[in-house]
């Protein structure tokens, strides 16, 4: 049976609806998967030009994912109010709208409904409500889901970069005192662990950069290197695994240091968001790992000023399909992912 992947549409003032229909006018991925999107059809692509090179797009509209067909775009009546929306312009209504697509579609995941979830950018400011109180779907998803840890893990399989956060959506100046020891190891064994499960790497090779500049200098810059990040990495070492580290942020990927390992667990948002969209940030797909289930989004947000102009690129989007239909196949045996081979790892040289 082809993997059921479940979509909610984000923000419906940004790109989101964009980059799902841009992406499903190709009638190929009918092929791979049976699309399930979680909204109004009529509402949320009925405005977009007809693309001279493919058929119009047109969606089974059901009540409830139970009635969806096999091989077919279905859509999931998940909010009955007639919305006033403009591209660009986000509102209340498009935040209740991304809320109600997200959280109807965590339900039927969790009822195993659908086989994974792949999540449009929602807007966190307009988002919020009484029953919606998290920084992101990667917290909300590791709540509903009921997972005492999950990790953001940013990937692209093309180019053999893969790379995970520590820390995600907290505020720079409480990074440090949130990193301890007890946090950094349960998110590089969660590394580890989904590395081997999910991607197919027997023995993972992984990287961990430092937190100050130059990984500390042996003090001189910073402690957390030699009193958190060194000891866990001993630890680890001792149990077998190949964790390495800490290395200096700075020049680690402009160097290609990245590159001799299956993935890169930086502290921070920034310090790893910024280098892999960099690298990566038209085919870059974050995937939550220690999950239960398999999750991917787009690494872009809602870019509201393209939202209305038909401009967005969806290959972020079909990138994060594709890896959610991978990861399905791959979790129930039918399908292996080729695992990156890295070569020997690298000490952890200080560059000016």
């Amino acid at each position: 049976m082809l993997p059921r992947i479940g979509i909610s549409v984000g923000d419906l003032a940004g790109i989101g609806p964009e980059i799902i229909y841009k992406t499903f006018l190709d009638k190929r991925l009918l092929k791979f998967c049976t699309p399930v999107v979680y909204g109004t059809a009529a509402v949320l692509f009925d405005d977009f030009p007809q693309d001279a090179d493919h058929e119009p797009l047109t969606f089974r509209q059901v009540r409830e994912a139970a009635d969806i067909a096999p091989g077919k775009h279905n859509a999931v009546t998940c909010w009955e109010e007639d919305y006033h929306l403009t591209p660009g312009q986000p509102s209340q209504a498009s935040g209740t709208a991304a809320r109600l697509s997200l959280q109807a579609a965590a339900r039927d995941l969790k009822a195993g409904l659908l086989d994974a979830l792949v999540t449009a950018p929602i807007s966190k400011e307009n988002t919020q409500a009484d029953d919606f109180r998290f920084p992101g779907h990667t917290e909300f998803l590791t709540s509903f889901f009921e997972a005492k840890e999950s990790l953001m893990l940013l990937t692209d399989e093309a180019a053999g970069l893969r790379v995970a956060t520590v820390t995600g959506h907290i505020p720079l100046k409480d990074v440090a005192a949130r990193l301890t020891k007890e946090l950094l190891t349960t998110k590089l064994r969660i590394l580890l662990n989904s590395l081997k499960n999910d991607f197919g790497i027997a023995k993972p090779r992984v990287a961990v950069l430092g937190l100050n500049p130059h990984a500390g200098e042996n003090g001189l810059l910073g402690t957390e290197e030699a009193a958190v990040v060194t000891p866990v990495l001993q630890q680890l070492q001792a149990e077998g695994h190949l964790a390495y580290g800490p290395f200096p942020a700075d020049g680690y990927f402009g160097t290609g240091q990245f590159r001799q390992f299956d993935a890169t667990l930086s502290l921070y948002h920034d310090q790893g968001l910024i280098p892999f969209k960099t690298l990566a940030f038209e085919r870059g797909v974050n995937f939550t790992a220690g999950l239960s289930v398999v999750r991917t989004s787009p690494d872009h947000g809602t870019a509201y000023g393209l939202a209305g102009k038909f401009q967005a690129d969806a290959t972020s989007f079909r990138e994060a399909l594709y890896l959610a239909c991978e990861l399905v196949r791959y979790r129930k045996g039918e399908a292996e992912i080729k695992p990156i081979t890295p070569g020997p790892p690298l000490r952890s040289a200080r560059h000016d």
